[in-house]
């Protein structure tokens, strides 16, 4: 059984909680929405999900029902016991809490070996580089579906020539498939929070969509970025100069939101090529 409003509502009364915008605090209060997560997860028994930010387990408790083992990372100690309280009836062997800083954690020696799912109603403070520091860095987190504000959404799915494509959307087309799942209203949540959410599907590429250097690559993509509204040949001056952009098969006179990962990778090995 997931939570309905009204028991969320009892449950921070009862244990004094006041949600925590310092945190990015918003609880989904709406079975339904849960439920909808975790089929569109497609978890079932014998999963291995890791939840961050479960706060007072409405998604947790959908995804045991499903048969899932969740280890939930909670960085509040005051949820981590109302947490416990809630999941009381399923075996240790089912449900794992952890009390850890998800921007802080050990990924690798707490999530062991492949193959891991991240199903999560993301803190909306450390969604970007919490997703982007997984990608980079737990290849043991195959599958992402993550519930997360909708303009972080639409970043993390934005293409070339689309006014949310950025770093971060260049960071998911070089290590994931992304789509966005749908949209979530804001009455869904306890507080109500001002912008609307979406949900969000990641699905790890087995290898890297290019072989070029990962921290040379994403060098010229940050300093791209770094000055979005110039052209390349401005923003990239330090690193390539005008002739070797052009030499790359990239127009010297575009600007960073044009490029596509491909080219990104032809800048980045020029890079690599001019150090050898």
């Amino acid at each position: 059984m997931t939570l309905t409003r009204t028991q969320v509502r009892s449950l921070l009364d009862r244990h004094g909680i006041s949600p925590k915008r310092s945190l990015g605090q918003n609880f989904v209060v709406e079975p339904n929405t849960v439920r909808r997560i975790v089929e569109l997860a497609e978890v079932g028994a014998g999963d291995r999900v890791v939840e961050i930010g479960p706060g007072v387990g409405s998604l947790t408790l959908a995804l045991l029902e499903e048969g899932a083992s969740v280890t939930a990372v909670e960085v509040d100690d005051v949820l981590v016991g109302v947490l416990a309280e809630v999941t009381g009836g399923y075996s240790s062997d089912r449900v794992r809490i952890v009390h850890a800083d998800a921007m802080e954690t050990d990924w690798n020696t707490l999530l062991g070996g492949a193959p891991w799912a991240l199903v999560a109603n993301l803190p909306y403070n450390i969604s970007v580089p919490l997703i982007c520091d997984l990608l980079d860095d737990v290849p043991a987190i195959g599958e992402m579906v993550v519930m997360v504000q909708r303009e972080v959404a639409d970043r993390l799915v934005a293409g070339p020539g689309d006014d949310a494509y950025g770093l971060p959307s260049v960071k998911v087309a070089y290590h994931a498939d992304a789509r966005l799942l749908g949209r979530v209203p804001p009455s869904v949540f306890l507080p109500r929070p001002r912008v609307d959410s979406a949900l969000v599907g990641l699905r790890r590429r087995s290898e890297p969509a290019t072989e070029v250097d990962r921290e040379v690559l994403f060098g010229v993509v940050r300093a791209g970025f770094g000055q979005r509204r110039k052209m390349l040949r401005r923003s990239l001056r330090d690193l390539l100069d005008e002739a070797a952009i052009a030499e790359s098969g990239v127009d010297p006179m575009a600007r960073a939101e044009e490029l596509g990962l491909d080219q990104w990778a032809s800048l980045a090995s020029r890079v690599v090529a001019d150090r050898s």
